[in-house]
């Protein structure tokens, strides 16, 4: 018969052996990106310099004519690709509280709109992707470990937040973004969703994001 300590050492063992394989998967995947990017076989379907421009389109407008007037040229400039349906859905996650839409997705990129109209703060999360944030309406403050000096992000500004980095962010009054990720999105899910899971219990939102996300990345696989 196994002792407490037997049973609670197998238990952080099993916590081991399955953070093991989410890194070795992790690793994998980046490298098998890396050589595929380096002998250009697989492409991404969003220029990051043409997002920008675009976001910078709406600058000055109300929230929700921003986003017309962004969507509107996301679908001029990718057609086909832009998913016309502006479904918000709340998302906790770092302990962060926003809302979101996603206009594109697939399992190396997503686009979306985010933001709040009444602040947030939290942590950025650690992923195998990049993550650009085209700010177009209100602040966003950054701060990265080491740094005592706060980053201020404001319209027409981009955030960048590279592979397997973090910072500190904070929205002090009400901020909205075109957000753009390209890496391994799935591996994104688990911090994206465990406040939800673990605090909010907020299971319809979940399956939300869940069910709008599985929904676009299976319509653009091919």
């Amino acid at each position: 018969m196994k002792s407490r300590f037997e049973k609670y050492n197998g238990k952080i063992c099993g916590w081991q052996i399955a953070y093991a394989g989410y890194l070795k998967l992790n690793l994998r995947y980046n490298i098998g990106i890396a050589v595929f990017e380096e002998g250009s076989i697989l492409k991404y379907v969003f220029d990051i310099d043409k997002l920008h421009s675009i976001a910078r389109k709406g600058l000055g407008l109300p929230p929700e004519e921003i986003f017309k007037v962004i969507a509107e040229e996301l679908r001029n400039q990718y057609p086909g690709l832009i998913d016309e349906k502006r479904d918000w859905i709340f998302n906790n996650a770092g302990g962060a509280m926003g809302m979101l839409t996603l206009l594109y997705a697939s399992p190396r990129e997503y686009l979306l709109f985010f933001g709040t109209p009444i602040g947030t703060e939290g942590h950025s999360g650690r992923y195998s992707a990049d993550v650009y944030d085209f700010m177009l309406d209100g602040e966003m403050w950054c701060y990265t470990e080491g740094q005592f000096e706060r980053t201020v992000f404001r319209p027409g500004d981009m955030a960048y937040l590279g592979k397997s980095r973090v910072k500190g962010y904070c929205v002090k009054d009400h901020a909205w973004m075109l957000e753009y990720a390209r890496g391994c999105i799935p591996l994104m899910l688990p911090f994206g969703l465990s406040d939800s899971i673990f605090s909010t219990l907020d299971w319809k939102n979940i399956f939300r994001i869940i069910g709008r996300y599985a929904g676009l990345s299976i319509k653009h696989l091919w």
